[in-house]
């Protein structure tokens, strides 16, 4: 896959107006599927967990305004099209717990299971804060994901209801707000850890992946970088909240960070500005915001393979494109991923080299550009 075909939008079959989508958006699963076939709204209509607008475009299709949030960079500009020609809908790149709207009759959650607990809590706050007394919550989701638990929750917050709709082990429920529900407010959480023999702090905030620790496949991936970085320019793609690109930046390093959740982005700026680092820390759907002509030395990740508890290799192929788009000759870019994932393909494909540096639980790659 070339990184122009990646970064594409695509107009998708959608009965209810003009849906685009794009690889390594979310927001197409079947909860989502059968939560548009069920939600209804003739008022304000909220979408917390919009993807790339299947349930916002069904809200708006039956009368309701809608307000679409997002906050995972490949969604956000599939979103942003899907709005655009829908004269109902609005779209924004927005943390649930950063609304400032409320009022709105109808509200939309397919929870981030994936995501963890407090990410799901900080989604069903926000939806409660936002919705007027009387508001109805579509909540919909998977038995095997939680959805149980999450209803229980919902109605905790909300008061009433009960599910509405079942496909195979998937559920929609509604419920009605029958009393005030307080503003969620997220906080970051610490983790310390020692890399490459230091002592680090990062703060993180919910939804982050591997936000209760340091992943044991990036401690690995550290490991097995050069032990002198001062002075080189390094590329994170898919950086998260920087455990990869802290460490280097205290050794010298010049590290650029490429991240696609809002969330990580946060947490990694928060991070630096603690550890009085100066980096490049963007908001990303893969390269995207990467200047043209940007080139670096070294290329790291931790790639992502799994988009709304699906697995989807699009997004390390295009890792894999973009990391050889941007390295100098002789620079070097280091995978680390599942011993099951066959990235050597794409990588040998690119560079016509790779080495596996490590193999067991995790496996590191490295291929040099010539």
């Amino acid at each position: 896959m070339e990184l122009a075909e990646y970064h594409a939008l695509q107009k998708l079959p959608a009965p209810r107006g003009a849906l685009y989508g794009k690889p390594g958006a979310a927001g197409l699963e079947e909860a989502y599927r059968l939560l548009a076939d069920i939600a209804e709204g003739d008022g304000p209509a909220l979408d917390l967990s919009a993807g790339v607008g299947l349930v916002s475009l069904a809200l708006a299709s039956r009368g309701a305004e809608v307000l679409a949030l997002e906050e995972r960079r490949a969604s956000c500009r599939a979103l942003a099209s899907t709005a655009a020609a829908c004269a109902k809908m609005r779209a924004r790149c927005l943390l649930p717990w950063e609304l400032e709207e409320r009022g709105f009759a109808t509200a939309a959650l397919v929870p981030g299971a994936e995501r963890g607990n407090l990410w799901v809590r900080q989604q069903l706050q926000a939806a409660a804060h936002a919705l007027e007394e009387g508001g109805v919550l579509w909540l919909a989701g998977s038995r095997k994901a939680g959805f149980d638990r999450y209803l229980g929750w919902a109605r905790e917050l909300l008061g009433e209801g009960g599910v509405v709709a079942r496909r195979r082990e998937f559920r929609v429920a509604a419920l009605t707000k029958l009393r005030p529900a307080a503003r969620p407010e997220a906080g970051f959480a610490t983790i310390e850890a020692r890399l490459r023999g230091r002592r680090l702090r990062f703060f993180v905030l919910p939804g982050v992946f591997s936000a209760d620790g340091v992943d044991p496949a990036s401690r690995l991936l550290l490991e097995r970088l050069p032990e002198e970085v001062a002075g080189l320019e390094v590329l994170d793609l898919g950086a998260g909240y920087g455990a990869l690109s802290l460490p280097l930046a205290l050794e010298g390093a010049r590290v650029t960070l490429l991240e696609q959740s809002l969330a990580a982005v946060a947490s990694a700026r928060e991070s630096f500005a603690r550890a009085g680092v100066a980096a490049g820390i963007h908001h990303s759907d893969v390269d995207e915001a990467l200047p043209e002509g940007s080139f670096f030395d070294i290329v790291v990740s931790n790639p992502p393979f799994h988009v709304g508890g699906r697995v989807v290799l699009h997004v390390t192929e295009a890792f894999v494109a973009a990391a050889h788009a941007h390295l100098r000759p002789g620079g070097r870019f280091y995978l680390v991923a599942n011993p099951f994932l066959k990235y050597e393909r794409w990588m040998q494909d690119r560079f016509g080299n790779v080495r596996e540096l490590h193999s067991g639980r995790y496996k590191v790659l490295m291929s040099t550009k010539p």
